[in-house]
């Protein structure tokens, strides 16, 4: 792999040498632009505007400009006189858990390779602290003019650095939450649920971009003067107005495409999701609180209703036995009348 920056690790008073070279790759294909009509490539030249002329590169410096549009002339000899200490070198700054970085600074990933003989001992010993320690380590670095932030961490055998963004680069989430306020319901969050269990987990390795095989096979049949048939369009039904239809249809295609069960076990693997969460909702409904400084349960209540039951029992007796002695002796007084 070709190295793009050459300097060394600063860990304390230790300095390892190392070469930095590109993690990634992109593979999308790339286009020209051309002139429609003739094919003609469409290339760019550099003008100057005052003097309305193409320059050289030779002849192009950098400027910052002002809200009022002046521009201030930045020569490469300024900025090679600010104090930048991190112009060749790594300089780790301390260590934290992996899980303090937010994944929304990530930036471009690179290997830090040990450049040379002398340097594999100072970068096995990093390597290796990292790994026992179970954390990262955050570091200053200047690459293409600017100096940036990087966290180090080890893949395999090899000190990986990432590209972090500053704190204050990263904007606030609260502009894109939605504007309106909506409610979801337990059902649907019940298919919801189901839709996640029956897509479950995903192998990386067995992802691939479908599109740009598409455009390379597009390219290739154009080539060679083969007609490339036009690809269905894909039916997603429209505007999707029931987002329980929505979720129940997904729920269906998803078993299906893996093969599984059909409707009958769709409808029991959403019913065994809401009587979970109904569950769970009624434990805590009947979850032991306190009154008093004892707890009060709904066991407890039990032996005063039983007794509230048997004094209903007594009573509905006692006034039994009364009506039958009233009516006794009515009968007695009409024998004897």
């Amino acid at each position: 792999m070709r190295s793009i920056w050459n300097g060394a690790i600063s860990f304390g008073l230790v300095s390892i040498p190392i070469k930095l070279v590109n993690a990634t790759e992109h593979h999308s294909v790339s286009f020209r632009q051309i002139h429609t009509e003739d094919g003609g490539r469409i290339r760019y030249r550099k003008v100057c505007e005052l003097e309305e002329r193409e320059v050289a590169s030779d002849e192009i410096g950098k400027g910052y400009e002002e809200p009022d549009g002046t521009i201030i002339p930045i020569t490469d000899d300024d900025l090679a006189a600010l104090p930048l200490p991190t112009a060749k070198t790594i300089d780790i700054v301390g260590f934290i858990p992996a899980e303090r970085i937010d994944p929304l600074q990530m930036d471009a990933a690179y290997y830090l390779m040990a450049n040379g003989v002398p340097a594999a001992k100072p970068y096995t010993l990093l390597r290796e602290a990292l790994k026992r320690s179970g954390r990262v380590a955050i570091a200053k670095f200047a690459l293409r003019g600017r100096e940036r932030l990087g966290m180090l961490r080890v893949v395999d055998d090899v000190i990986a650095m990432h590209g972090l963004l500053w704190p204050d680069e990263v904007r606030a989430p609260e502009s894109a939450t939605p504007d309106a306020s909506v409610t979801v319901r337990d059902k649907e969050l019940d298919l919801a649920d189901a839709l996640m269990d029956t897509l479950g987990e995903v192998d990386l390795e067995e992802l691939h971009d479908d599109y740009r095989e598409a455009v390379e096979e597009l390219i290739a049949a154009k080539a060679s003067g083969e007609k490339i048939p036009a690809a269905p369009a894909a039916d997603r039904g429209g505007k999707v107005i029931d987002l329980m239809s929505a979720l129940e249809s997904s729920v269906r295609e998803a078993r299906a495409s893996r093969g599984e069960e059909g409707e009958a076990g769709e409808e029991a693997e959403i019913s065994r999701l809401s009587a979970r969460r109904t569950g769970a909702r009624k434990t805590a409904r009947t979850s032991p609180k306190e009154t008093g400084g004892k707890k009060s349960t709904s066991t407890e209540k039990k032996p005063a209703s039983a007794s509230g039951e048997k004094a209903a029992a007594k009573k509905t007796t006692a006034k039994k036995a009364a009506t039958k002695k009233t009516a006794a002796k009515k009968t007695t007084a009409r024998k004897r009348a």
